[in-house]
């Protein structure tokens, strides 16, 4: 089932791997902040031609108090070989935490049940899910989600 608008953040356990963070340091980094969870594959083109605009907010928004954690969801068998899901997190620039979730826990804690790439879920500072979007238009319609959640973050402030 779908998660709902003001469904609590689930927990990031259940990777099978982290890069750039471990799961504990990924939630503790999160907890109090606004949080963009972004899911993502190696096979996924439009994945990769979105990285740049989700490292974008990142690095930009961070001020803002804006979190930022991947997690690479496999969608075929050859997607969950962690060497090239290493050298994507290289490649595309994906210095926040990265889950690789190859048993699907983190998809499904989410809700994800279509295995949905790329897939964005914004939680509130409370981690209350406050927008998801999923698709080619997916960062269209969660960009006016993340602007209204981080304005209400710094009046909050």
């Amino acid at each position: 089932m779908p998660m709902r608008i003001g469904t609590e953040m689930p927990s990031l356990e259940g990777a099978t791997e982290w890069f750039n963070a471990t799961g504990a340091a990924a939630e503790a980094e999160a907890k109090g902040h606004p949080v963009l969870v972004h899911f993502w594959s190696v096979s996924c083109g439009m994945c990769k031609e979105n990285m740049p605009r989700v490292s974008q907010w990142r690095d930009e928004r961070a001020a803002d108090g804006l979190r930022v954690v991947a997690v690479h969801m496999p969608r075929y068998e050859a997607d969950t070989d962690a060497e090239a899901v290493r050298e994507a997190v290289a490649n595309y620039n994906i210095t926040e935490p990265c889950a690789v979730d190859n048993q699907h826990r983190l998809r499904d804690a989410f809700g994800n049940e279509q295995g949905f790439v790329p897939a964005y879920y914004l939680f509130d500072a409370e981690g209350k899910l406050r927008g998801f979007a999923a698709g080619e238009y997916g960062l269209k319609v969660i960009g006016p989600a993340l602007d209204r959640v981080l304005a209400a973050n710094k009046t909050a402030a």
